[in-house]
């Protein structure tokens, strides 16, 4: 997953003998582990996966710490490079620095222990999230996965693979489609970002459509009403408008 993965922490060593900018040898993933290493920090995470910026007092709760021990965590997660802040008025709203954190985030979710359900909350928490999710900026869970089928089946989109090795190419048909949905391709070509690809979703263990594309069509969703935001910061819930209107464009189905 390289293309979406990279994360540059590697520390430069300088040489006497190059008038060229010195360059690492390897990337140092020790300070990133180390961040994510605390159950608070990792939670707060993956909380702001779902791609909507969060205020500090939101995230304690998640995290389940005072706000003066949040504090402590967002600062480190901050200093990490981790997330990005916007101050507005007194509220400071908290953000995944980018879309290279949350591939980050779901890669590592592949290997992970599952945590037990404890409570009828987590239950309904873990139905939601399988059902349909923002992974950071682009549609995961039933409904992702859904979606990226259904782009394969009708033509519109051609390719394999998965992580580093997915290669995906908008048909002349699926750019027409897509068009008419709103969504500009040519445009999305110019991205400095990866323009097509896929990974493995960690609930479905399937793949979902990443990338300037997938981001570009779950914007879409989103501003047509098709998808919602849901009560947890990364559930979302396709409408039944999105449901007839995904189902007319693409083909899409998903039963209950």
């Amino acid at each position: 997953m390289r293309d979406e993965l990279y994360l540059s922490y590697g520390r430069s060593m300088s040489t006497n003998d190059s008038e060229e900018a010195p360059v690492g040898y390897a990337a140092d993933i020790a300070p990133v582990a180390a961040l994510l290493a605390d159950p608070a920090r990792a939670s707060m995470l993956r909380a702001l996966e779902g791609g909507r910026p969060l205020a500090a007092g939101e995230l304690s709760q998640v995290a389940g710490v005072s706000p003066a021990t949040a504090s402590a965590h967002l600062a480190k997660l901050l200093d990490g490079g981790m997330v990005a802040v916007t101050t507005q008025g007194r509220h400071r709203y908290y953000r995944l620095s980018g879309h290279e954190i949350a591939t980050v985030l779901e890669a590592i979710a592949q290997i992970s222990p599952v945590k037990p359900v404890r409570s009828l909350r987590q239950s309904r928490e873990a139905h939601l999230l399988a059902q349909a999710r923002t992974c950071y900026d682009h549609l995961a869970g039933r409904a992702g996965v859904a979606l990226f089928d259904a782009f394969l089946g009708k033509g519109l989109l051609t390719g394999s693979g998965i992580g580093a090795e997915a290669a995906y190419e908008v048909t002349p048909d699926g750019a027409d489609t897509l068009s008419e949905f709103g969504v500009d391709v040519a445009q999305l070509r110019r991205v400095r970002r990866r323009f097509a690809g896929a990974c493995l979703d960690w609930t479905q263990r399937r793949p979902h459509l990443n990338g300037a594309l997938g981001a570009a069509v779950t914007t879409r969703l989103l501003d047509l009403g098709w998808i919602q935001r849901g009560s947890s910061p990364r559930a979302v819930r396709v409408t039944q408008p999105g449901r007839d209107g995904l189902a007319a464009a693409f083909g899409w189905s998903m039963e209950d």
